[in-house]
């Protein structure tokens, strides 16, 4: 535990007050179901682009990006360079004018509208379980830093911080939650790029951190290059960090569960649908890349420069009784989850620790709000008003939007608990996101450019592609891992060199299953008539018009500039 200044907790009260002053000034705009749930279409490209790119930007993401930083080193960059700037033009260029053209209020509505109502309730109640145990994680990792940090008891953090995300999401609807958002982006790039600078600093610049990563690898029996190079040694599952060969990286990450998360998941598909018109909503994800491809500076190199200042940064997990957890190899297992917080805490001075902090913090409240958001709309929409109460007034609708807010937070905290299993938060979301949205993005894939796709053929798709992952998981395990929670629950036949290589072949099981089903089945089914898929089908949607005056504004252009950049830092680091 730290001793916390005045001067700290100074910086967190004022930072707490303009959050909530914002859910109160918002407070009586939210007249509608529409203005609460949806931001009534009305915000600016760059507010929602920062907002599209902070929702994802939870604790889960500061956090668990710097505890995979500290266990794989600049190669867990593949999770921004191919695992979230492809995808993210994708959606922006191809995705968003089905989204945003055909007027459907979620994800789930989508496929309502292209496929049937079973596609679409299956899909809300995926997601909403989803979202349920993201937003749980995100309170998991507030609870333990602030029981590691400031001394308070866990339950007592997860229900304070749970309580000021409720005060105010329900007082400004997700309009207060996209503000907040975009404050709390600009807090955690002032809170963490000085603990960068005094990082390297501290262990002699660039240089000096690639040459302590270099004889970290060698000692744990990895090539030097294992910590500070990005795809040198992944033409073996043995000679890289991560511990998975090329394909499976490209595949299972750069491209089913990159695609799978930023174009279906409706947490930030919904900050693109709140723009103010469709030319905004193509740019928002493009806006949102910019930062997006720079962000494994400000997140990741932590996590590698308390791998290399050694001295105990990272502790061990530990027993009930207190000792160090060991694995089934013998080996300590570190709680990586720590290595970003004991980095703020050895190297940030008074009243800088409050700005660490209270980024921290921004980045919890910033992913959990991200989460809430969204199940109440998929709650509201999509569970609640297509099969319980089809006929209600909107004033009901707002209605159950709070008491859904509500009800979704009561059950992160649930899920909080689940969270603790994993050493690595962002290996925990990693597998949620390989059951979930993998399997949908196939769906999606078929959906939107194959017009021969049915309602059956996807309904079964999803069902045999959420299947696949529960089957492939039980009869896998990573080296070093016990069978339950993390695989093996049947019999432990494939064994992986690490969770996250285990996890990304999940998601191939899942995405090919799915891929493959709803083939068949749409084969065997009757398609509907091509005046029905009229926008909802690429090949039947007139292509969007932007509204803007030079060639240089056009979405297209900013694409390009986009991959362009992306590629250089590939290379940068290859």
């Amino acid at each position: 535990m730290t001793q916390i200044t005045a001067l700290d907790y100074v910086v967190m009260a004022i930072y707490f007050a303009v959050v909530l002053g914002i859910g109160w000034a918002l407070r009586r705009r939210m007249r509608t179901s529409n203005d609460f749930l949806l931001s009534g279409r009305s915000l600016p490209p760059w507010v929602t682009g920062l907002a599209f790119l902070s929702a994802n930007l939870g604790a889960q993401e500061v956090i668990g990006m710097g505890a995979s930083g500290a266990k794989y080193g600049i190669a867990t960059a593949h999770f921004y360079w191919i695992g979230a700037i492809p995808a993210m033009v994708f959606v922006g260029i191809f995705m968003m004018p089905f989204y945003y053209g055909s007027r459907a209020r979620s994800v789930p509505e989508y496929l309502k509208l292209r496929f049937d109502e079973k596609t679409r309730t299956l899909n809300a109640f995926a997601f909403a379980a989803m979202t349920v145990f993201s937003s749980g994680v995100s309170m998991y990792a507030m609870g333990k830093l602030l029981n590691l940090l400031l001394g308070w008891d866990f339950d007592t953090s997860v229900l304070v911080s749970a309580g000021i995300v409720l005060a105010y999401v329900l007082l400004g609807g997700l309009t207060s939650a996209i503000y907040n958002e975009v404050l709390q982006f600009f807090m955690i790039v002032f809170g963490f790029a000085p603990l960068v600078w005094i990082g390297l600093r501290n262990v002699g610049g660039w240089g000096g951190l690639t040459s302590k990563l270099a004889t970290t690898a060698t000692e744990r029996g990895l090539p030097e290059y294992a910590y500070t190079h990005a795809w040198q040694g992944m033409g073996s599952a043995s000679t890289n960090s991560i511990g998975i060969e090329w394909f499976g990286m490209v595949m299972g990450l750069g491209f089913v569960l990159s695609f799978g998360y930023w174009c279906t998941d409706f947490l930030v598909v919904q900050r693109a649908m709140a723009a103010d018109s469709m030319t905004a909503a193509r740019r928002t994800p493009l806006i949102a890349a910019v930062p997006k491809m720079l962000f494994p500076f400000l997140v990741i190199v932590p996590g590698m420069i308390a791998l290399a200042m050694g001295d105990n940064i990272i502790p061990p997990k530990l027993t009930e009784a207190g000792t160090p957890l060991m694995d089934s190899l013998g080996h300590v297992v570190l709680d990586y989850d720590l290595a970003t917080p004991m980095m703020l805490v050895k190297l940030f001075p008074t009243g800088m620790l409050g700005l660490g902090l209270t980024a921290l913090i921004a980045s919890f409240m910033s992913g959990m709000a991200g989460n809430v958001t969204a199940f109440n709309t998929v709650w509201t929409y999509d569970i609640y008003q297509a099969h319980v109460k089809k006929s209600a007034s909107d004033e009901h609708y707002l209605w159950m939007g709070r008491a859904a807010t509500v009800g979704g937070i009561a059950l992160s905290v649930a899920a909080a608990y689940v969270a603790g299993a994993f050493n690595n938060i962002m290996e925990f979301l990693q597998l949620v996101f390989a059951f979930v949205n993998a399997p949908l993005f196939a769906t999606f894939a078929l959906g939107m450019f194959w017009k021969r796709s049915t309602g059956h053929g996807a309904f079964w798709g999803l069902v045999a592609g959420t299947i696949a992952p529960a089957i492939h998981h039980g009869i896998s395990l990573a080296a070093g891992s016990s069978p339950g929670v993390k695989g093996g629950y049947f019999a432990t036949l494939i064994t992986y060199p690490s969770e996250m290589a285990q996890t990304f072949w999940t998601a191939i099981a899942a995405f090919t299953t799915c891929f493959l089903v709803t083939i068949v089945v749409s084969l065997a089914t009757a398609p509907r008539p091509d005046r029905e898929l009229e926008g909802l089908v690429y090949s039947l949607t007139p292509k969007p018009v932007d509204d803007v005056q030079y060639w240089y504004q056009r979405p297209s252009v900013f694409a390009v500039g986009v991959l362009t950049c992306t590629v250089v830092l590939n290379v940068l680091f290859f």
